[in-house]
């Protein structure tokens, strides 16, 4: 197996076309004619990922957020990228990243969706012709009332989340609730045009949640990686049966920040 055959292979379920403008996608680092036996998946492509596939010999790595993302002038040790990419190709360790082309074709907000359990979900903000687009919505039918607060305990339940943020009432009883995985600021308008009860999403600045709150929106930030840490899973699935052959190394599903909580303002 060679780095070209898996990612046509990701390439066919996400194609770049259908990344946004502003996205960098497709192959960071490599020789699309490398041989590839086994790929570690990851969210990132951080220090801690890159050590993996040294350690684990990996021949590829395949992320969901681009390790090259603005644009470069050399490639050194003097910079983060540069120290990245130096380690990468010093150990003949091809990198591919989809990033907005598998939100959008992936998808990345049907996975979450079918994470939290929502049923029948549309595209929350179409972007393609087909109706592909970014996060997902969907009305709750279920005869018992969920409040707002309930769906915390549920976001966290179901993506294995020790915290979640919530702006707005805790209480409100929801029927109509979006996911939006990734940086959801920019969501906030869509969910509130779609009138939407709850937009489940990471990465709520202040300004940005109390807003929603006063518009009647409710939010739940679960984090940036807190949603879409589902793509490893998914992706390592995906490589698995369309590549034979190729052993599948998984990132660990690690936050890349801890909570800490004051002794002293915690109740008994």
């Amino acid at each position: 197996m060679k780095v070209r055959d898996i990612t046509d292979a990701l390439e066919r379920m996400s194609p770049p076309s259908a990344a946004c403008d502003w996205d960098n996608v497709g192959l960071m680092a490599g020789d699309k004619d490398a041989g590839v036996s086994r790929v570690l998946v990851t969210l990132d492509v951080d220090e801690a990922a890159i050590d993996k596939a040294v350690s684990c010999g990996a021949d590829m790595i395949v992320s969901h957020h681009p390790l090259i993302f603005g644009s470069i002038k050399n490639v050194t040790c003097d910079s983060l990228t540069g120290s990245r990419l130096v380690k990468l190709l010093g150990n003949k360790i091809a990198c591919f990243s989809m990033h907005t082309n598998f939100d959008i074709c992936g998808s990345m907000g049907s996975i979450a969706a079918d994470t939290l359990g929502l049923r029948d979900a549309a595209t929350l903000e179409v972007t393609m012709p087909d109706g592909n687009g970014l996060g997902k919505v969907a009305e709750y039918t279920g005869d018992e009332v969920i409040t707002a607060g309930e769906w915390a305990s549920r976001v966290m339940k179901s993506f294995e989340l020790d915290t979640v943020k919530v702006f707005g009432d805790m209480e409100r009883p929801v029927r109509k609730i979006a996911i939006y995985p990734g940086s959801g600021s920019g969501a906030i308008k869509t969910a509130l045009m779609q009138k939407v009860d709850l937009l489940v999403t990471g990465d709520i600045g202040h300004h940005a949640g109390i807003d929603a709150k006063a518009e009647g929106l409710t939010v739940i930030d679960a984090g940036h990686y807190g949603i879409e840490h589902v793509f490893i899973k998914y992706i390592a699935g995906y490589i698995g049966r369309e590549c034979p052959g190729v052993d599948i190394v998984t990132a660990d599903i690690c936050s890349p920040f801890e909570v800490v909580f004051n002794p002293d303002r915690m109740e008994n």
